[in-house]
This record gives C-alpha cells, sequence and structure tokens, in this order.
C-alpha cells in the first residue's frame, strides 16, 4: 500500500511540486547538519577535533559517489524504458506499412476496407501518443475498436485468400499490427519501481545533511546550494523520462508521421498504375 501510494505521487504530483518538495526536504536536512555541526563545535571549543577534516573529506567523497552510483542507474533505468518505447514506434510503422502493404494484393472490398481502418489507425495511434492524459482513455477505446474491426475485416478477407500462400503472410502482418499494439501499452504502463526512487530520496537528503555538517562558512553554504539545486534538477529529469503520458520527454512520432504521409502519397490508386497498363496490353490476361 505505501509503494503504491509513493508511486501514484510519483506518476501524477506536478513536477515542480515533487522537485520543491525534494528541495524543502534536502534544506531541512541542511539545517540539521548545520545545527549538528554547531553542537559539536560548542563541545569542542579548543578546536582538538579539528584533524578529523580529512577525514570528512572521505565521508564526503563516499557519500556524494554512492549517490552519483544511485542517481545514475535510476536515470540508466529510465532511459531504456525511454529507448524501449521509442523503439517500439520505428517497429510499429513498419509492422503497419507492411501490413498496408500487403493489403493492396487484396481483391475489392477487402483490399479499400483494410487499408482505410490502417489509415485510421495510425492518425488515432498518433494522436494517442501526444494526448495529454484526460484524452488517452477515449482515444485507447477508439484505438481497440479498430484493432477489433481490422481483425474482422481479416478474418472476411482471409475467405477469398485462404487457397492462396500469401493469405498466412498476409494474417502474419495483421497480427503483427495487434502484437505490437499490446507492447506499446506494456511499454508505457512500465516505470522505475517506487522502491528505487524511495531510496533516491532517502540518499538525496542523507547527503544534503552531510554537506550541510560538513561545508561551513558562507562560501561552504552557498556551494551547498548550489549542489543541491543541481540534484533537484537530475531528480526531476529522471522522473520526466520516467512519465511517458505526462512528461515533457517523450518518444517522438516521426517513423508513425512519415508512415502517414506516405499513405497521402500512395493511396491504392498508386498501385493499379501497372495492372492498368497491362490491362491495356491483355485484357484477358489480367483479373482482380
Amino acid at each position: 500500500m505505501v509503494w503504491n501510494t509513493l508511486n501514484y505521487w510519483l506518476n501524477n504530483s506536478p513536477l515542480l511540486l515533487l522537485g520543491g518538495g525534494v528541495l524543502i526536504l534536502m534544506t531541512g536536512a541542511v539545517g540539521g547538519g548545520i545545527s549538528l555541526r554547531a553542537w559539536n563545535d560548542r563541545r569542542d571549543p579548543s578546536g582538538s577535533r579539528s584533524g578529523e577534516g580529512g577525514l570528512e573529506g572521505y565521508v564526503v567523497s563516499a557519500v556524494l559517489g554512492l549517490l552519483a552510483l544511485l542517481m545514475g542507474f535510476t536515470f540508466s533505468l529510465a532511459v531504456d524504458r525511454f529507448e524501449m518505447r521509442r523503439a517500439l514506434v520505428l517497429e510499429e510503422a513498419n509492422a503497419i506499412g507492411t501490413a498496408y502493404l500487403r493489403a493492396q494484393l487484396l481483391p475489392e472490398p477487402h483490399r479499400a476496407r483494410i487499408g482505410q481502418l490502417l489509415v485510421n489507425y495510425t492518425d488515432n495511434r498518433i494522436n494517442l501518443a501526444k494526448a495529454p492524459p484526460d484524452r488517452i482513455p477515449p482515444l485507447l477505446a477508439v484505438n481497440d475498436q479498430m484493432l477489433t474491426d481490422l481483425w474482422a475485416a481479416t478474418a472476411s478477407a482471409f475467405v477469398t485468400i485462404k487457397g492462396l500462400d500469401f493469405s498466412s503472410t498476409f494474417v502474419d502482418s495483421v497480427n503483427n499490427v495487434i502484437d505490437l499494439d499490446a507492447a506499446r501499452k506494456t511499454a508505457r504502463t512500465a516505470r522505475v519501481p517506487a522502491e528505487v526512487f524511495f531510496v533516491l530520496f532517502v540518499y538525496l537528503i542523507v547527503t544534503a545533511g552531510v554537506l550541510g555538517y560538513v561545508f561551513v562558512g558562507n562560501r561552504g553554504r552557498g556551494a551547498a546550494a548550489f549542489m543541491l539545486v543541481l540534484l533537484t534538477l537530475s531528480l526531476l529529469l529522471i522522473l520526466d523520462i520516467d512519465r511517458p503520458n505526462k512528461g515533457g520527454v517523450r518518444e517522438a512520432q516521426t517513423p508513425m508521421e512519415q508512415l502517414r504521409a506516405s499513405f497521402k502519397a500512395q493511396p491504392p490508386a498508386v498501385f493499379d498504375r501497372y495492372l492498368m497498363e497491362d490491362a491495356k496490353l491483355a485484357p484477358s490476361a489480367v483479373s482482380r
């Protein structure tokens, strides 16, 4: 239940609110570190602890190193999921394009019906990928209905081509489109585990406390504040990449948009050019 609540906040809270909250917690940790340092200095007014400066430097290096390792690990998880989503866009565009080309070999009315379904499906997929969160459910319902219609149209067309070797190849291409739809849906729900972010938050707060304890004076505190801002920005970047439906960093839909442009440039009539020429030369040799 705790992890579900944390995961909900990570996925739905505004990034600036999350970043501001973490920055406030780290600022409080810095204040706690400064207070602890002042208390230790009062306990040792003679300065006999001054020889521990080297040890403090080792502690700061170790803490920052562990934090960098954890942030790099979390960033890698988020980027891996982003790259997977981007690769699936290209794979789906290729699958839809293949199914569209193979649909041109079908007899009418199956050719026009399935071709138009694929064109409409592509348009909806592009809109779905760019839609704000409140527009996703209706577009997703349209997406699922289009897939149902596409398979129904494929089943109807299969009756006319089931005796041909081409039939299994065409069915496989349509089935691949449906499979990739499920793959893209799954990829868009994949997140960095909430447990990883929880540990990262703990490390950030602990690191802020250590910086407050070690960095003394106005220059030291200024450097600590600068580091806190950089750490917060890095955290916000990771959270943004990990939000495929709400973040500003989203996978580009260029392959799908190029596919849509190719549909406009290559309507079914384009593929009839040589059929018409052959029909003029030998009308009896060509039949669709």
